[in-house]
Formats: C-alpha cells, structure tokens, sequence
C-alpha cells in the first residue's frame, strides 16, 4: 500500500470517528416519570403532617404472589415488602389515586371502618399519582391509614387490578385474595365489614 493511500485512510477514519462523536443521539434511558418519588426529594414535612398509621410488619407470612413485592410506605418512605405489610389475613387492600374522586371518599369510609373493634387490617395502596400528592390529600381527607405507594404498580399487576379506581381486594385468613366487585365503592363501614367477613 502507498504512503499517500495510508494517510487518506487515516484521515478517512478520523473524519468517521468525528462525525460519529459529535452526531445527535437519543437519549436510550426512560423519561423520568411525572411524579414526587424522585430520589432525594425530602417529604418529611408531608409525611408529618398526613400522620398515618405506621405500615404494619406481621409476623405470619402474606398471600403468596405478593411475596417480594416491593412498595414504599407512605408513613416513613422506607421501601417494605407487601406481603409482610398486608400479613396472612385477614386484611382488605384498596388501591387509589388523588385524581380519583370516589377514592376520596371511600378512603374517609375505610379509616372510619379501620378504627371500629373488631375490624381487619386495611391496607391503602396509592398508584397513579405522586408520593407528596398522596401524602397531602390523606392529610387533607384526615385520613390516617397505613399506605403504600405502588409506583411501578408491581402489586397493583400482580393482584390483577382493574385500572378502574377505586378497587378493594380481600386477603382471606387461607390467604387467598379476592376482589370485592359488590359494592365497588364502599359507602359505609357496614359494608366494608360486611366485606371482609
């Protein structure tokens, strides 16, 4: 091979390699979600003022498919398995969203329930909206549940939830989960009881 052959391949893959290296890409990595749960963001004040009930750690094992889902708790943010969370029943699990108007109010009538003697653990599951969104409407509401916040909707795709807010899902004493279809709004705590049993 010539010299002057050599130098024009030289210069033929410098070209390439610069053109290569100033070229617009896109961006391979996913959008960052709409949303407060970016890492870092302190919530510690929203988490204050919504008061909530600490998220439950039971001591017997929870339905088998929610084993080693991981959700947030909305009380205290540290990450928690939902099946520890929920325990091996019985327990009734609501998922919600701050957009979803009857969400609003069923989560007043589930904190009322929750309080009575008697009653089984309710476990709120927020998906759909951001951490301090959630955070500030239970505060707003005055309701004091224990809450996770399901961002990737692991559990929300496990359980086979319906995109229509909100919905309830009884965890039996077996352990089997089912999801309460009547009533599909829980109006009254009478009902949530009447649910559960």
């Amino acid at each position: 091979m010539r010299v002057a052959t050599r130098w024009a391949l030289v210069a033929l893959v410098l070209v390439v390699a610069g053109v290569v290296a100033i070229w617009p890409r896109s961006d391979d990595r996913p959008p960052q979600r709409v949303g407060d749960s970016r890492p870092g963001k302190d919530l510690g004040a929203s988490r204050d003022l919504a008061a909530l009930r600490p998220c439950p750690r039971a001591s017997t094992p929870g339905p088998q498919p929610l084993r080693g889902i991981l959700a947030t708790c909305l009380g205290d943010g540290a990450s928690t398995d939902a099946a520890t969370t929920v325990g091996g029943g019985p327990a009734l699990i609501n998922f919600w969203a701050t957009w979803c108007q009857p969400c609003q109010e069923e989560l007043k009538v589930l904190d009322g329930y929750s309080q009575q003697p008697g009653a089984v653990p309710v476990v709120a599951v927020q998906v759909q909206s951001g951490e301090s969104d959630g955070l500030e409407l239970l505060a707003r509401l005055g309701v004091h549940l224990p809450s996770l916040h399901d961002e990737p909707d692991a559990l929300r795709r496990v359980l086979k939830a319906p995109q229509t807010l909100p919905a309830s899902f009884v965890v039996k004493a077996d352990g089997s989960v089912i999801q309460v279809t009547s009533p599909l709004v829980f109006s009254s705590p009478e009902q949530v009881r009447e649910a559960v049993a």
